[in-house]
């Protein structure tokens, strides 16, 4: 089992302008570098930071192949209308 699927708690202070620091061991697990961009997410009981690293991004390649997204939202849309 990877690391990465423990559920770990950490405390990070936050600044007057709402900047936190991520501690460094977290920082290096998750390949978190100066510029790195991540989504923040709002979840039932808080928030969700998640960093968009070259793993998160290998991760999703491929995730829609074969999909004509634009075609299922259309007749997603007209099933709609019907109802």
């Amino acid at each position: 089992m990877s690391m990465k699927n423990v559920v770990r708690e950490e405390t990070a202070l936050f600044s007057v302008k709402g900047q936190i620091v991520i501690p460094s061991r977290l920082r290096k697990e998750y390949e978190i570098k100066n510029g790195t961009r991540a989504r923040v997410v709002a979840v039932a009981d808080g928030i969700l930071i998640k960093p968009i690293t070259g793993e998160s991004v290998r991760n999703q390649f491929g995730k829609y192949r074969g999909k004509d997204l634009l075609k299922a939202l259309a007749e997603e849309k007209k099933a709609e209308r019907e109802r």
